[in-house]
């Protein structure tokens, strides 16, 4: 696979990592024997990125990769982690207290003395511009605590504040074939930088797989029930803030441009790993095959400028007005 380099944490990593929520909870039910069979396929085919929080699950996919971590000492895994989301959200409780007891479960959770990344888990924008917290942060590098930080945003203007802070190491965004907003601005100030981008959401929910139609259902547990109109958290999470109906049209759309060489989700992830800036792109998977496919898309030759204008055309059309501007 190919192999990119987060310059401030001075690790490279595969470009198709691993996204570990889906193994923790609000995407239906997976078993610790599927959860560890799918960290399995992922690493077996060449992922060296998983990125996690404390939140998922209250613990539970950390603690599942802190066993996976165990049986599987020599696999030079970085492992990335998030804080920050267990409490209510208030800039006030973002202190190096909290940091230090936040990262303490986290270390216990993933069995790790120093934690390779940890990012403030898209935290009130408050928090951005507040010196005393990145302080905090250096204190915690500076502890042994953490290796390095960084940090997960929801919108572009979080982003940039974000990456003009010395100590920031990567930035996590939401980027896809429906969300091209941080390709105007981000992504070329992090790679001036030297800030990694972490590309999260890839497949807009499962919408960019093309396995949805307006018959497809979700279980009471999955957020693309409970969270469709953000009803729990931001609703740029759920199929990236698009309207599902718009989505499937869109992903109709989209189907021509998809190569006989490759599945809708791999032309789908193959585009993220196109642009200029991304380091790494974490699709989920809840099977072994999902994973096994994800990594493939690394794999293929890069899109040709007329399924690139294809993607963008139809963004354009159909999601801009939705929402390019709201993130």
């Amino acid at each position: 696979m190919e192999q990119r380099t987060f310059p401030r944490l001075g690790r490279t990593v595969g470009v198709v990592g691993l996204g570990a929520w889906q193994l923790g909870a609000d995407w239906g039910t997976v078993t610790e024997d599927d959860a560890t069979a799918i960290l399995a396929a992922a690493v077996d085919t060449g992922v060296t990125f998983l990125d996690t929080a404390d939140v998922y699950g209250d613990g539970r996919s950390e603690q599942l990769i802190g066993r996976f971590l165990r049986s599987r000492p020599d696999a030079g895994l970085t492992v990335a982690t998030k804080m920050g989301r267990r409490v209510e959200q208030r800039a006030e409780a973002y202190t190096l207290a909290h940091f230090r007891e936040w990262t303490d479960r986290s270390r216990a959770n993933l069995g790790m003395d120093t934690l390779d990344l940890v990012q403030l888990h898209c935290p009130p924008t408050a928090v951005f511009a507040d010196d005393a917290v990145f302080d905090a942060l250096d204190t915690l590098v500076d502890e042994g605590a953490i290796a390095a930080y960084g940090v997960s945003v929801e919108t572009c203007d979080q982003a940039l504040t974000a990456i003009a802070r010395p100590g920031v190491a990567s930035v996590q965004i939401i980027l896809n074939a429906l969300r091209h907003k941080p390709l105007e601005r981000v992504l070329p100030a992090a790679a001036a930088a030297g800030v990694g981008i972490i590309a999260r959401v890839p497949l807009a929910s499962g919408l960019l797989s093309g396995r949805y139609d307006e018959h497809t259902t979700f279980g009471a547990d999955d957020h693309r029930s409970y969270n469709r109109h953000g009803e729990a958290f931001d609703v740029g999470e759920t199929f990236s803030g698009v309207d599902y109906e718009l989505g499937l049209s869109a992903v109709r759309r989209l189907a021509p441009l998809v190569g006989p060489e490759s599945s809708m989700a791999q032309f789908a992830l193959r585009w993220v790993i196109d642009q200029p800036g991304v380091t790494v792109v974490i699709p989920g998977a809840r099977t072994t095959e999902q994973a096994r496919r994800n990594v493939e898309a690394a794999a293929l030759p890069p899109l040709s400028a007329e399924q690139l204008g294809g993607v963008r055309d139809v963004y354009d059309e159909l999601i801009r007005p939705q929402v390019h501007d709201r993130w």
